[in-house]
């Protein structure tokens, strides 16, 4: 009846698969302490197994980010829907609204701990076009920036009811009933130190009526 699915590049992540975050030269390659990713792939649960290629969204400040390593800084609310790092769909049997949607990275054992060796930024992705223009859109309920989020503590409140590719999403108050409410989320990731990080994972909860 009711069902969360991941894709990545427009493409269903497989169960038991996820993104791995890698440095600037691709896959395997490994990220700067302290600085952040340069690379997205689907991979394994272990981050081994090189997958399709995701969209990367590097961390600029609070209010933009990249989109290639030698890029410059887009606005959030610029970024389109199909450059986000993951999308998210949630699909029912009936017209449903979507609530309280939320988004949390926690240690792959309680939802309510902060993944283990790495900050996290997240952003609700708002720009239901395909190309940066218009410049300014709808800014959900996030105002178009970065959010540090791990645990319980921090987590990343998503939009209500945004249809199917986020179309409804507005200002984040759509009360728009669809069998398809789909979000998109912008992920950049810094390892606190050295080595491979494992206990990392991502949680997604929602009501509907």
């Amino acid at each position: 009846m009711a069902s969360i699915s991941f894709y990545a590049n427009g493409s269903l992540i497989p169960t038991g698969s996820g993104l791995g975050f890698y440095g600037d030269a691709g896959f395997g390659s490994s990220v700067t302490v302290g600085s952040y990713q340069g690379s997205t792939f689907v991979t394994n649960s272990t981050g081994t197994t090189q997958g399709a290629a995701g969209n990367n969204i590097k961390y600029h400040n609070v209010g933009s980010g990249l989109l290639s390593v030698s890029g410059t800084g887009i606005g959030i609310d610029a970024i389109p829907y199909n450059a986000a790092s993951l999308q998210v769909r949630f699909d029912h049997t009936s017209q449903v609204q979507a609530q309280n949607a939320e988004l949390r990275v926690y240690d792959r054992s309680n939802i309510n701990n902060v993944a283990v060796g790495v900050t996290t930024q997240a952003a609700e992705i708002v720009h239901p076009w395909a190309t940066q223009a218009p410049a300014t859109t709808g800014s959900g309920v996030n105002d178009g920036k970065w959010y540090s989020i791990g645990g319980s503590g921090n987590v990343l409140s998503l939009s209500p009811s945004p249809g199917p590719t986020g179309v409804f999403v507005g200002n984040g108050t759509s009360t728009y009933s669809s069998t398809v409410h789909d979000w998109y989320i912008g992920l950049s990731a810094s390892p606190d130190s050295i080595g491979s990080k494992a206990e990392y994972g991502l949680y997604v909860s929602l009501e509907y009526l």
